[in-house]
């Protein structure tokens, strides 16, 4: 069961990248989770180089949960900002939108990120 699903996530998460693609002027925001933390980068797909990054181990944080990965998108959105990056295109890497994906999102948009 579990093979099936990480297989699953992967196609969708190829379908995704086949249509998505971060510039210089929009960047990618990339997600991805485990059952112990969560991680985000806003990559410059051109440059093929990360921007900026944040995950719930640099927080000091033990567990992932919703407000959690609220405040990576917080933390990343910080980031972004201070290199002078506004607007991105986001990439949820093949994982529902929905839960800790969603928090990611909306703790970025907070923090001041257009997408």
């Amino acid at each position: 069961m579990a093979t099936k699903k990480v297989r699953r996530r992967l196609r969708i998460r190829q379908g995704i990248r086949r249509r998505l693609s971060g510039t210089s002027e929009k960047p990618r925001l990339s997600v991805f989770k485990s059952n112990k933390a969560i991680y985000a980068q806003i990559i410059n797909d051109e440059n093929g180089h990360t921007i900026v990054a944040a995950s719930s181990k640099e927080l000091g944080n033990s567990g992932v949960n919703i407000e959690t990965a609220k405040e990576v998108g917080k933390k990343l959105a910080e980031k972004a900002t201070g290199n002078g990056v506004e607007r991105v295109v986001f990439d949820r890497g093949g994982y529902v939108y929905h839960g800790r994906i969603k928090a990611l999102a909306e703790g970025a948009r907070e923090g001041g990120l257009n997408f």
